[in-house]
């Protein structure tokens, strides 16, 4: 059976045992309640004869039943006693609702009534079990006789019998509305179970429990209610956000995830401290009612990495594919001339050309010793003058090692300084960009100036927040890359005015100090 079947039967199992018992225990007070009132009434009316003076005089005179019979019965019907005793110290009934009894001994116990207590018993006498009250009648000091007062349990059971249809309707009525509320409760189990049985639910829950933890995908399942901890967070996920043991809300994300809008997402980057993320999100909905959002998280740490190698591989074919644009054009200028006869004229135009490209190539290579470092500023020297940005490199650079950062490290640091000071210099009238790289003992210096108009610190540390990019290539993460190169080395990064400029210093290690 399915769950909501076995909590249904469960459920009207129990209500059905726990009002049965209740409506027993009703009747059974009920009995009592009874019990107690009988007792009372007929220690009451008993009394009430026994003090009374005209039960006292009826005693004394030569026939008591004369007298007290017709009065007692008066009493009785009046109450609604079953019988009304007047009797001798000896028993003599002079009263008795059964006439055939009067004149015989009174069955029951008188002991305590003979000493002066009034006293209440359940008895079995002439007309059967009956709650029965027994009290003397004193005239001065002398006892005259005893009144007895009783109800017959048949008329008590009556009486209680009365009252069962109240108890048992309540009792019905109140397993019904149990299970009213048992059948709506197991209908809404029903649904949020699908109707499966508890096997088949934990067969389910081991299934996709092993599977989320398995997947090489990090997985998040949040509720609409943001200060809720998320309902599922694989291990994947853990590893990939540093996420600690226990809950995770939404403020324990990197600052990016948190803003994430409530709608789909698709394919994000996001660059944490110790990584570059592609983040999905897509709403979930059952039955047309929003139930939260699941975030799935991948991990292209690695391949962002290739990609920047491939990037700046990219970047030196174009440039290489530009000079040689370039000396085609000028080789064919230089025949034309000497075609024309024009031969010192073409001697000075290759001269000037050559000694110029020349002068640069000679000076990065005496400056920048890192292979891969010269080729990166020579390469995009020619890509910003392609593009109308005239990329200067200072004068005063100067690079023996890229240490403590690696020969990649470096690229990506000064490649996307670059790419950004020059789409940067393009908004501008005058477009240039100066680049600085310089080594001293204590750190390694690189600065990228612009003809920008600059960044406030406020927007700076907007756009090197870890933040995400929404573009096609991906481009968007520069400077949240270099922010993280930075961190992982202990670095500083700062935004400069007039002129515009970004400087990266990174701490060399005291041991290279000591050596150099």
């Amino acid at each position: 059976m399915s769950l909501a079947r076995q909590v249904l039967i469960l459920q009207l199992a129990v209500l059905a045992v726990v009002i049965v018992a209740a409506a027993g225990l009703a009747i059974l007070d009920a009995r009592h309640d009874s019990d107690q009132a009988t007792r009372r009434q007929v220690t009451g009316i008993a009394v009430s004869l026994a003090v009374a003076e005209s039960t006292k005089a009826a005693l004394l005179s030569p026939d008591p039943t004369a007298v007290l019979q017709p009065e007692t019965e008066q009493i009785r019907k009046a109450t609604g006693m079953d019988f009304i005793v007047v009797m001798a110290p000896d028993r003599t009934r002079y009263t008795h609702t059964n006439t055939d009894q009067i004149g015989k001994a009174f069955s029951g116990n008188i002991d305590r009534a003979l000493h002066g207590e009034t006293f209440t018993e359940t008895y079995t006498g002439s007309l059967g079990p009956s709650i029965r009250s027994v009290t003397p009648v004193y005239a001065g000091d002398k006892l005259v006789g005893l009144v007895s007062a009783g109800v017959t349990r048949e008329r008590i059971g009556a009486q209680v019998a009365q009252g069962l249809p109240a108890i048992i309707g309540v009792a019905a009525a109140g397993l019904a509305g149990a299970a009213v509320g048992s059948f709506l409760l197991s209908r809404r189990l029903r649904r949020q179970t699908l109707g499966m049985a508890p096997a088949e639910l934990r067969t389910l829950y081991e299934h996709h429990d092993a599977v989320l933890h398995s997947i090489g995908e990090g997985l998040v399942v949040f509720g609409n209610r943001a200060s809720d901890p998320a309902d599922v967070v694989n291990d994947e996920a853990r590893r990939l956000l540093d996420l600690p043991d226990g809950d995770v809300r939404r403020a324990d994300l990197p600052d990016s995830l948190r803003e994430l809008p409530s709608g789909t997402v698709r394919g994000e980057m996001h660059v944490t401290p110790t990584r570059v993320l592609v983040v999905n999100q897509d709403p979930v909905e059952w039955e047309g009612r929003s139930i939260g959002s699941v975030l799935t998280i991948r991990d292209r740490t690695e391949l962002q990495g290739v990609l920047g190698e491939l990037d700046s591989i990219r970047g030196f074919a174009e440039s290489l594919r530009s000079q040689a644009h370039e000396s085609a054009n000028r080789l064919h200028t230089v025949i034309t001339m000497v075609e024309l006869g024009r031969y010192d004229a073409a001697v000075e135009f290759a001269t000037a050309e050559l000694a110029l490209s020349q002068n640069l190539i000679d000076r990065l290579m005496a400056s920048v010793h890192e292979p891969a470092l010269a080729a990166l500023l020579l390469g995009k020297v020619n890509q910003a003058a392609e593009r109308g940005v005239e990329l200067t490199v200072s004068d005063d650079t100067a690079l023996e090692s890229p240490h403590p950062l690696t020969t990649h490290e470096a690229v990506t640091l000064i490649g996307n300084l670059l790419d950004n000071a020059t789409d940067v210099a393009l908004q501008s009238d005058d477009k240039w960009v100066e680049v600085t790289v310089q080594q001293t003992d204590s750190q390694l210096l690189v600065r990228v100036a612009d003809s920008g108009p600059g960044m406030s610190p406020e927007a700076f540390e907007r756009a090197t927040g870890r933040g995400y990019s929404t573009k096609s290539d991906h481009r968007g993460l520069g400077l949240a890359l270099i922010v993280q190169l930075v961190a992982r080395h202990d670095g500083a990064i700062r935004a400069e005015q007039a002129p515009a400029a970004v400087a990266v210093t990174i701490p060399r290690p005291r041991a290279e100090r000591s050596t150099s």
